[in-house]
């Protein structure tokens, strides 16, 4: 019997200025990261959080990163 991997679902996605932030759950591993991408500077980073500070990690995903 084979197991099909799952997707990775987006929970949440948002854009602000050219900033682009996505709440990921990772299934397979029950993980969830947020993931960023700036258009303006073409900066892009994704950033492992726990669930319980996934929200604020995606409303604040810079505060994070230090």
């Amino acid at each position: 019997m084979s197991h099909a991997a799952t997707k990775t679902l987006e929970l949440a996605a948002r854009e602000s200025d050219g900033i682009h932030v996505v709440l990921l759950w990772h299934p397979d591993e029950d993980t969830l990261t947020v993931s960023v991408a700036d258009a303006h500077a073409g900066d892009r980073f994704q950033l492992a959080v726990a669930p319980d500070r996934a929200l604020d990690a995606f409303y604040h995903p810079f505060a994070h990163v230090a």
